[in-house]
């Protein structure tokens, strides 16, 4: 029933009237530039991102989205439940890399969510809101092997009720160069989009998590 109530209320007629949408032009101009055919959308827990999500499918674009199981089994199952009965293909984070390459070969768009604290295997310090954070390598990583754009897109509330689904240009790929040194500038590039969106509406960032936990070599957690 809660799965039923949920797609009646996303129909395409209904979302056209809760959401307005800026910026198709750079969603077309990334999938003509991408050679895999696919986008990966830069993203956040920002607004009601998981509404975002049923955008791709009112424009006939199929979506996917990397995902952390959540650590509650019944909640986890309740939740890929309710996300796939919208059509959005559940990409688990620890088997993410051959998904992501194969929904970007299906031309999908594949979000990423990286406003996540990530361990020092998978992070790379850049700057966010003036203090090193480890931010996951997984999406430029992904960008720079497959030739994929990285195209940042942002859900947030009007003052109305309403929602706003901004997309703005794709992030420019650093020029070539040694890999880890790529990585790190197209990763600071994504967080600083992160940080542009948080800075304007920051009362629509809904992270509650230590994003700084883990500190560069030598230094102790503050936050």
């Amino acid at each position: 029933m809660v799965e039923a109530g949920l797609a009646l209320a996303c129909t395409p007629a209904v979302l056209a009237r809760r959401i307005s949408v800026d910026g198709l032009e750079h969603l077309e101009a990334a999938t003509a530039a991408s050679r895999p055919g696919g986008v990966l959308v830069l993203t956040a827990h920002f607004g009601n991102w998981e509404l975002a999500g049923l955008m791709g499918p009112l424009y006939g674009v199929s979506m996917a989205t990397v995902i952390r199981p959540l650590d509650s089994p019944l909640l986890d199952r309740l939740a890929r439940r309710l996300r796939v009965s919208t059509g959005v293909e559940m990409i688990d984070k620890r088997e993410a890399f051959r998904a992501v390459t194969e929904a970007l070969r299906r031309r999908q768009l594949v979000a990423i969510l990286l406003d996540q604290n990530a361990s020092r295997s998978e992070g790379v310090f850049v700057p966010f809101f003036g203090r090193p954070a480890s931010t996951s390598r997984g999406l430029a990583l992904l960008s720079l092997r497959t030739g994929t754009p990285i195209l940042p897109v942002f859900m947030h509330r009007e003052p109305d009720g309403r929602h706003h689904l901004v997309i703005e240009p794709a992030i420019p790929a650093p020029p070539r160069g040694a890999l880890s040194a790529s990585i790190e500038e197209l990763t600071a590039a994504c967080a600083s989009r992160i940080e542009a969106t948080v800075r304007r509406w920051p009362e629509q960032w809904l992270w509650l998590h230590r994003r700084w936990r883990t500190r560069p070599v030598g230094e102790t957690t503050r936050a």
